[in-house]
C-alpha cells in the first residue's frame, strides 16, 4: 500500500494562480467556501494550506462515504454549511459531475474552462476562464438577488 501512497504525493497537486485570491475575496464578501473532491486530502494537504484558513470545510470522499457522482456528497455539504441549494454557486471543470448533478439539486453552477475547449454549457448558469471571473459573476449575482 505505501507505493501507491508515494505513487501519488510523487505527483503533488498545486493550486493555480487564481485560487488563493478568488477564495480569499469570497471569504471577504462573507460567502461559505468548501472544496468537495473525490481526491483523498493526502493529495492535495500541502497544496490547500495557502488558502486553508478560508475554506469553511473540505468534503472528500472518505467524509461523504461517496464520490462527486452521488448527491449525497453535496446533501452533506448543504448541511454542514447550513445553507440552501438555491444559495449555492458549485464551480467545477467537469460538465456532468460538476454542473449537471448540482444543477439537479437545486444549485448554481459555473463551469470553469480552463483548457479553453467548450465555448459556454447550455447547463451552467455561467461559463469561465479563472476563478476571478467566478467571483466577478458571483457578485454580481448577489447584487441583483
Amino acid at each position: 500500500m505505501n507505493w501507491i501512497v508515494r505513487l501519488l504525493e510523487s505527483k503533488p497537486y498545486q493550486l493555480y494562480p487564481d485560487a488563493s485570491e478568488a477564495v480569499a475575496k469570497a471569504k471577504e464578501n462573507g460567502f461559505k467556501t468548501a472544496i468537495v473532491t473525490t481526491i483523498a486530502h493526502f493529495n492535495f494537504k500541502k497544496a490547500v494550506q495557502p488558502i486553508r484558513k478560508h475554506l469553511d470545510f473540505i468534503m472528500t470522499g472518505y467524509e461523504a462515504r461517496c464520490d462527486k457522482s452521488n448527491p449525497k456528497m453535496y446533501q452533506k455539504v448543504l448541511e454542514i454549511l447550513n445553507v440552501k441549494p438555491e444559495e449555492t454557486v458549485m464551480i467545477g471543470d467537469n460538465v456532468s459531475i460538476d454542473i449537471l448533478l448540482p444543477k439537479r439539486l437545486g444549485m448554481n453552477t459555473i463551469l470553469l474552462n480552463r483548457e479553453l475547449e467548450i465555448v459556454e454549457s447550455p447547463h451552467a448558469n455561467a461559463t469561465v476562464n479563472d476563478l476571478r471571473e467566478a467571483m466577478k459573476i458571483i457578485k454580481e449575482w448577489n447584487k441583483q438577488a
